[in-house]
């Protein structure tokens, strides 16, 4: 596809305040009259990934609209027609990935878009490998309501007496089921799981995946919000699985994993709550970046070293460039605190990977074998 790339435009005073206003221009043929344009990204500005929440008005040929930052000197974002179904794609039909602006001053950045992801037939590969169970819509404090998938290893039907330990996922919606999955690409943790039970390679594990919502990336980083969606997990849902299922429920059985934000939100529930889970898988993870930071908290923890094992992911394209200092940063805060690596620190650098469900696809089998394997 066409697009014309950053455009910098300088002002010549900046505002008082130090603000720097970024102007996003599209231009398309289509959506028709009813549709609107909206543009969305990693900044609670451009509504934190929610498709459908930050618009742009019509000008002339173009869609456009002026977003002040503050503090943010880079930014990941795309434009939809208001849902994921209705996302920008290139002219064949592809998923288009995120756009990367970084910035120092005022700045428009100027696109054409020529299709959009409804125009096209998609044709939804894989499914869901073993048993699964839902929890639709639960509701926690000032939380929004979330579903929650659970998938049952084999032999958990026939072997009453058997109990499991557990791994809880964040967007869960992207580990087990393409259809709900982010571009319709699930993690495979379902096949990948099912297959190493059953070659004898880990201990048969229960997966809950913990569906997102709109307000994934309060709840994801350190926030208010953070802390009382890790309070939803500790004290509201593991009780439920818990008592409805038959888990292992101590800590050394109960893991936690999730990539980007939800690797971090993963490692924040271990380090806070140890005396609940056994251990974080971390892809990806946003240990600092921008305004998110979770290294100086743990360089500046002061207590007992957490008993906890903890797996760190990255690959080397992308926004993965853009994480791997904060990455590089916490694994040396870690080390300074006593981890070490091949006991109770696992760290996997993949330089050819991006940021995508289908690359922590590839690498789900490494924190399963770590946490469950088998002896």
């Amino acid at each position: 596809m066409k697009k014309l790339i950053f455009i910098l435009l300088t002002i010549a005073t900046a505002a008082c305040n130090n603000d720097i206003e970024i102007t996003f221009r599209v231009k398309s043929t289509l959506p028709v009259k009813s549709d609107t344009i909206f543009v969305t990204g990693n900044s609670e500005k451009l509504g934190n990934w929610d498709p459908g929440k930050v618009s742009l008005s019509k000008n002339g040929d173009f869609w456009e609209r002026t977003i002040s930052f503050e503090k943010e000197d880079s930014i990941f974002f795309k434009f939809t027609r208001g849902r994921w179904e209705t996302e920008a794609v290139k002219d064949n039909g592809e998923i288009l990935q995120n756009y990367f602006l970084r910035f120092s001053r005022d700045t428009v950045f100027e696109t054409k878009i020529n299709h959009w992801k409804d125009e096209f037939e998609y044709e939804i590969k894989g499914q869901i490998t073993g048993e699964v169970r839902y929890h639709r819509e639960l509701k926690y404090d000032f939380l929004k309501k979330r579903d929650v998938i659970l998938w049952l290893p084999p032999g958990y039907e026939d072997d009453k007496a058997a109990k499991y330990p557990v791994l809880y996922m964040h967007d869960g919606q992207n580990i087990i089921d393409p259809k709900t999955a982010s571009m319709n690409t699930d993690w495979q943790i379902d096949e990948v799981a099912d297959s190493l039970v059953r070659n004898n390679i880990i201990e048969p594990v229960i997966i809950v995946g913990i569906y997102n919502t709109s307000e994934r990336m309060h709840e994801y980083i350190p926030s208010d919000t953070s802390a009382v969606y890790m309070k939803f997990i500790v004290d509201y849902l593991k009780p439920i699985i818990d008592k409805k299922y038959r888990t292992r429920p101590g800590r050394e059985y109960t893991f936690t994993g999730g990539s980007s934000a939800g690797g971090m939100i993963a490692f924040q529930l271990a380090w806070e709550y140890p005396e609940v889970f056994g251990g974080a898988a971390c892809f990806s993870p946003a240990f600092k970046i921008d305004y998110i930071d979770y290294v100086t908290p743990v360089k500046e923890y002061k207590g007992k070293k957490p008993d906890i094992k903890i797996y760190i992911d990255n690959g080397g394209k992308g926004l993965e460039t853009q994480l791997r200092p904060g990455i590089d940063e916490m694994i040396n805060a870690l080390q300074n605190k006593g981890f070490e690596e091949g006991k109770d620190l696992e760290i996997y650098f993949d330089k050819s990977a991006e940021h995508t469900e289908s690359e922590w696809a590839k690498r789900i089998h490494k924190p399963l074998k770590f946490f469950f394997g088998k002896k």
